[in-house]
């Protein structure tokens, strides 16, 4: 008796399982799927390769507070600098900019010309980390209307079987109604990642764009004064201990404006 059970539901899962209904589905039905499989991929793909990018020039930002004022001259700040840092290359863009303005024919404002110069490397910086982000966001709109495009197949043949048997058996609806909720539910499993991730990378970027133009504009000061304003380094622990000397506290220090690391110091 048992044995009979068994053996019929083995059966009723072969005519009724997931490879089952993707064969009744024809070859509609897998270039939908293969469609979304590929969906899936590179959202994914661009997920884990964002984060890392991200991560990165995150990375970056702390060592630039936490050593680059402490340098001479830029010059010598973005020789300590990653080669291909975005940091770096808003230094080098910079310092190209002051220099090239004195070879201009058309007298230009040194502020303006050099503002320009470090907006134009801000946007190239942030046209990179938004790469990729304009796909996820197509991916989020369209994947479950892909899987829709399944459904409705599914349950269109549905409909002609029932037709063409005349009467709506178990049998002839299974299949089909089985294969069109399968493709529903992978429109779904694609499209809800694809949302997150782009929200999740789009706020990690406007962080880092923050950054980025903090930095900028301490780049800004520093050239526009040939160096007499730059924020003010970090203290370290041992400057924080040295502050108070015999119980009394030292003179407080040199009042700041706002900038990436401390604020941009102005110095009489």
């Amino acid at each position: 008796m048992s044995t009979t059970i068994l053996a019929a539901g083995a059966s009723a899962a072969d005519n009724f399982g997931f490879m089952n209904a993707m064969k009744q589905g024809g070859p509609v039905t897998w270039t939908t799927a293969a469609i979304l499989t590929i969906f899936l991929f590179f959202t994914l793909y661009i997920l884990f390769t964002k984060i890392f990018e991200q991560q990165k020039i995150i990375n970056q930002g702390r060592r630039v507070r936490a050593t680059f004022w402490n340098s001479n001259s830029l010059k010598e700040g973005a020789a300590k600098l990653e080669k291909n840092s975005a940091y770096k290359q808003i230094v080098d863009d910079g310092i190209a900019a002051q220099e090239q303005h004195g070879r201009l024919t058309d007298p230009v404002e040194a502020h303006d010309w050099l503002h320009g110069s470090l907006s134009r490397s801000e946007a190239i910086i942030n046209s990179q980390l938004g790469g990729g982000l304009a796909f996820l966001a197509t991916v989020g709109a369209t994947a479950p209307f892909v899987g829709l495009f399944g459904t409705v197949l599914g349950i269109y043949r549905a409909l002609i079987g029932i037709g063409q048997a005349g009467q709506a058996s178990i049998d002839k609806v299974a299949g089909p109604v089985g294969e069109s909720l399968i493709m529903t539910a992978f429109g779904l499993v694609v499209a809800v990642p694809a949302v997150l991730a782009f929200n999740y990378l789009q706020r990690r970027n406007k962080a880092i764009a923050e950054h980025l133009s903090a930095f900028s504009t301490d780049v800004l000061g520093y050239l526009a004064s040939n160096g007499a304003v730059r924020p003010a380094a970090p203290r370290t622990a041992s400057a924080k201990g040295a502050a108070v000397v015999g119980g009394t506290k030292a003179a407080a220090p040199a009042t700041t404006t706002a900038g990436q690391a401390g604020g941009v110091q102005t110095r009489v």
